[in-house]
């Protein structure tokens, strides 16, 4: 199915990482179909990216930004602004599950909601008048741990939740300006940092049993393309009448019954 996403210019945040991170297989797929991916993230890493796609003759672009200062989102989408003139999409990417608990102090709580929050709003809030330009969209990556907690993990809990509160916000605020707004929510995905995770852990190889034994869908993790795919298909015009929507994809975890999951 060709998406219709050639030459379009899609913002993607927090997407400099690890390759094979989700982010980073976001601005492959984008790539891929012959959009333009802006990433727009704090690691150095994606300059690299951005030579790699310029060299396939992808007019992209790297702006280096720590996505807790809302200054350097400013100036980065003046960048942005600057060289393409419009947003076709905005994918608000970044976050860090970083384990700010109860027994955190305050100010790593408010640094968690500057990151996995309040860097959404910038970016929004900035890219606006490009994206009305465009007659683009947004789309929020959202986690299962705002519907379902975790646990000593508060402050990523609550940006999560309120990602999915903006999602709902924005639709409605943008919706007579033809604008649309979605989130995807993602729940166990294997991505380099799981598989750090994993392996850091004394008893690795149990808990990651354990954990996809909890996945009614194959018994098995989402793939990062799998996530990537499903965002490409929501901001391409092929989802045109779609707003509003939390669109979780994820083997079923979280919605299906347990039921599903006993062993005869």
């Amino acid at each position: 199915m060709d998406l219709n996403l050639k030459d379009k210019i899609v913002v993607v945040t927090g997407a400099a990482g690890i390759r094979g991170s989700i982010g980073q297989t976001i601005v492959d797929t984008l790539a891929n179909e012959g959009a333009v991916p802006v990433i727009v993230c704090r690691n150095a890493r994606g300059y690299e990216y951005e030579k790699e796609l310029q060299d396939k003759g992808i007019d992209s672009l790297f702006i280096k930004t720590d996505l807790t200062e809302m200054s350097q989102i400013e100036t980065a989408v003046k960048k942005i602004g600057d060289k393409y003139g419009r947003i076709d999409a905005l994918i608000n990417n970044v976050g860090v599950n970083d384990g700010v608990g109860l027994d955190a102090p305050i100010e790593d709580f408010m640094h968690s909601l500057k990151l996995n929050l309040v860097s959404f709003y910038a970016m929004t809030k900035y890219s606006l008048p490009y994206i009305k330009k465009a007659k683009g969209n947004i789309l929020n990556i959202g986690s299962k741990v705002a519907l379902t907690g975790q646990g000593k993990t508060s402050g990523y809990a609550a940006a999560k939740g309120g990602v999915l509160g903006l999602t709902r916000e924005w639709a409605v605020d943008l919706i007579m300006e033809g604008i649309r707004c979605n989130a995807i929510i993602i729940a166990e995905s294997w991505t380099p940092a799981y598989d750090n995770w994993i392996k850091a852990l004394d008893n690795g190889e149990e808990k990651l049993k354990s954990i996809v034994k909890k996945i009614p869908l194959e018994n098995r993790m989402t793939t990062p393309h799998e996530i990537a795919d499903t965002c490409l298909f929501v901001i391409s015009e092929k989802s045109s009448h779609t707003t509003g929507q939390f669109i979780t994809v994820d083997g079923g975890y979280i919605h299906l019954d347990r039921a599903l999951l006993t062993e005869i």
